[in-house]
């Protein structure tokens, strides 16, 4: 896709939350994938925290991220298959103010061209939850890199043309 070298880059505060009841940071590859493609990209880490399988303590701490004047952008990962404890899309829903549904379908879109037809088990998702964006993406390494290097490396560029996420934030809140 192509970047418009004539604007400027504007860098993201991006805050980074792993939903795991089994990963501490040390074990933490997606969230460590994140953070590099984040940072090597020109943005700023915000924040990164794990939070259990709870669909209230993610929630509460969407809620708490979003309320933070230093979170532009919330990546979450895990917490988006189909078992019982996979509840992070629910967590999702309960803070959000718009669903972005074309996020989940293009992901499993470019996940189909990895993994065929087991994308079908993903319910990744993402919103704008009072200004601020949501993307919640599977645990695993390969499906945060396909999520960032495919969608967000350039929705999240104020340079990317034709549009982008990055360039509508200062009209999110609008009424």
């Amino acid at each position: 896709m192509p970047i418009d070298e004539t604007r400027a880059f504007r860098p993201l505060n991006i805050a980074v939350l792993t939903v795991s009841d089994t990963r501490g940071l040390a074990e933490d590859r997606s969230g460590d994938a994140l953070v590099v493609l984040l940072t090597n990209a020109g943005h700023r880490l915000a924040r990164r925290d794990i939070v259990r399988d709870d669909e209230d303590a993610i929630a509460e701490w969407l809620r708490a991220g979003v309320a933070d004047d230093g979170i532009d952008c919330i990546l979450t990962t895990g917490g988006t298959g189909v078992t019982g404890r996979d509840v992070t899309p629910e967590a999702v829903a309960r803070v959000a103010t718009k669903m972005i549904p074309g996020f989940g379908e293009l992901f499993r879109w470019q996940s189909y061209q990895t993994i065929g037809t087991s994308t079908v088990q993903s319910r990744a998702c993402a919103c704008v939850a009072a200004g601020t964006y949501i993307f919640a993406l599977p645990g695993s390494t390969g499906a945060v890199k396909d999520a960032w290097n495919g969608i967000l490396r350039d929705q999240l560029d104020s340079r990317h043309r034709p549009c982008n996420f990055a360039e509508l934030m200062p009209r999110l809140l609008e009424r």
